[in-house]
């Protein structure tokens, strides 16, 4: 008896979903997709400061360069706490085993600034503590879902402008909408990452530190977009 129960109930679902689709396919409908996109500047700025050993010629512990770095983040203000994070620890055991001499030991980090003034900031001070190795690793826009969902109801009220614009010279009038779809393929975040390798900012290592200055950057706007298909009922 149960067994029957459940395929009646699985029946008139599947008779349901038919009719559905057949009196969505009756009816006129005009489709029409939309895209929108915008620029942001971001405000979330990701470096990568590798403390080594190797850049004193040993002279200097990580442990020592490591306090150094972390008292100047917070001379600037910086809550070392929440955006600075240990990413990896290493030793460059080739070179003890090859020449015997002491392991060089290596730290990365990962500080998160909020503005590329501080971060050409943060690049001068560190040098003049004799940490210069320091990369952009991405840029990211702390707003970007309330903007991505901004970006998609444009994109739909655009979406009806084309419809009524092409529904128009056939004298016809666009209705409510009957589907939309939201094109995950067209909707995507520009945003700068994973080319850490790329760019190195660097400060005063090529030049007499009395002339350093602290560096103008200015880190490329992310771009936003967003995009939409929808289909408008037609009326006479």
């Amino acid at each position: 008896m149960k067994k029957l129960f459940i395929l009646s109930s699985f029946i008139l679902l599947c008779q349901i979903s038919f009719a559905q689709t057949k009196n969505f396919i009756d009816q006129p409908f005009i489709e029409t997709s939309a895209m929108v996109d915008t620029l942001v500047t971001p405000d979330e700025i990701y470096l990568t400061i590798s403390i080594t050993e190797k850049d004193t010629k040993g002279k200097v512990s990580v442990e020592e360069l490591e306090s150094k770095m972390v008292t100047v983040l917070k001379k600037m203000g910086i809550k070392t706490k929440e955006n600075l994070t240990l990413n990896d620890l290493s030793s460059n055991f080739k070179k003890y085993f090859l020449k015997n001499q002491d392991i060089l030991k290596v730290k990365v980090y990962t500080l998160k600034v909020f503005d590329a003034i501080t971060a050409g900031k943060v690049i001068l001070e560190l040098e003049k503590n004799e940490i210069s190795n320091v990369t952009l690793e991405r840029t990211e826009y702390s707003k970007i879902k309330a903007l991505k969902l901004q970006l998609k109801s444009k994109a739909i009220l655009k979406a009806k402008r084309q419809a009524e614009y092409l529904a128009h010279p056939l004298g016809q009038k666009v209705g409510t909408a009957i589907l939309i779809s939201d094109d995950p393929n067209n909707s995507f975040v520009n945003q700068y990452q994973d080319r850490s390798q790329q760019i190195m900012i660097r400060g005063y290592s090529s030049m007499n530190r009395n002339e350093f200055k602290p560096a103008d950057i200015e880190f490329k706007k992310i771009k936003v977009q967003a995009a939409v298909s929808v289909k408008f009922k037609l009326e006479e």
